[in-house]
């Protein structure tokens, strides 16, 4: 089916699949402003980490709907700078969802620029990002490379370049309103497969770099389908559309087995240190927190002493 522009599109969260020029670019593009949202709500974010934190969710959904083949697959994407925001970490499933956090949601950097958000100043430029794979394998697949910029998408297209060999335009934005909330996200994967002419690969660059950024795209509302269009004028053939939205698959049940894996000298002194109130388990990715009281904590530690 050869895609040109549908103003009739969803206008909610979701990613589309398509190739162009008979099978030879892979394209992707997503919005996600309310999965953004959630995770700067969740974590309170300042403004730049938003923005670091939501284009690296942005970032492994767009890498998850590109190299994962079935839904339960999982995509990590980590990002580990020398600037204050610290360690990001997010994963991304074949089914469209995606949870992240980040070591220091309140960290700042002085704006280069009115209006811009400094996201290399809380990222840092020095330091990794890696991506992780698990395919179901006994091994997962990871490839490391050096920060080139701490702006994430020029960095996620270096690791497609040097890690899996694939020449690739990202572009991932996030705009955070005055207030500290997330106002649009979005962003879009161009994948160069062998055998494109040297004419067809400069069409395309310049499609890509004469595009508006991804923020300002999603706020005049853009839907990721049309992004796909102006980067293909002759029409693209869209493979599917998926919706994708923040998810945690943490439970109550799977912090209770790992407070029991401890082992009962562990739990024990957990329950001694307490004395007698209840203990606070909170997920890292969620910042959901689970509380045991002290009869919950003899029942983990019966069954850790089995």
């Amino acid at each position: 089916m050869t895609h040109t522009d549908d103003h009739s599109a969803p206008r909610a969260d979701h990613l589309v699949r398509a190739t162009a020029l008979d099978g030879r670019v892979r394209a992707f593009a997503l919005q996600a402003s309310g999965v953004v949202a959630e995770l700067q709500r969740r974590h309170g974010t300042f403004p730049a980490v938003s923005a670091a934190l939501g284009r690296s969710a942005m970032g492994a959904l767009l890498l998850a709907a590109a190299s994962l083949k079935e839904e339960d697959q999982i995509l990590t994407v980590q990002v580990k700078g020398d600037g204050p925001a610290g360690r990001i970490l997010c994963t991304a499933s074949g089914r469209g969802e995606v949870r992240g956090t980040v070591s220091n949601p309140q960290a700042h950097a002085e704006s280069i620029r009115p209006g811009k958000l400094n996201v290399s100043g809380v990222v840092g430029t020095r330091g990794y990002l890696s991506v992780t794979k698990d395919l179901g394998m006994r091994e997962p697949y990871q490839g490391t490379v050096e920060l080139q910029s701490g702006e994430i998408g020029d960095d996620l297209a270096y690791y497609l370049a040097r890690s899996e060999q694939t020449p690739s335009a990202v572009g991932l934005g996030v705009f955070v309103r005055p207030d500290g909330s997330v106002e649009a996200a979005g962003g879009f994967l161009i994948q160069l497969l062998p055998g494109l002419s040297d004419e067809e690969i400069v069409e395309i660059e310049r499609e890509v770099a004469a595009l508006p950024h991804p923020t300002t795209l999603i706020r005049e509302g853009v839907t990721p389908e049309e992004v796909l269009a102006r980067v293909f004028p002759a029409g693209y053939d869209l493979l599917d559309r998926r919706p994708v939205r923040f998810a945690c698959p943490c439970t109550r049940e799977r912090f209770e087995a790992a407070i029991v894996s401890l082992g009962p000298d562990e739990v024990r002194q957990i329950i001694e240190e307490e004395q007698g109130d209840y203990t606070e388990v909170v997920c890292h990715f969620c910042n959901e927190a689970y509380h045991f009281g002290p009869d919950d904590m003899r029942a983990i530690l019966e069954a850790a002493q089995r």
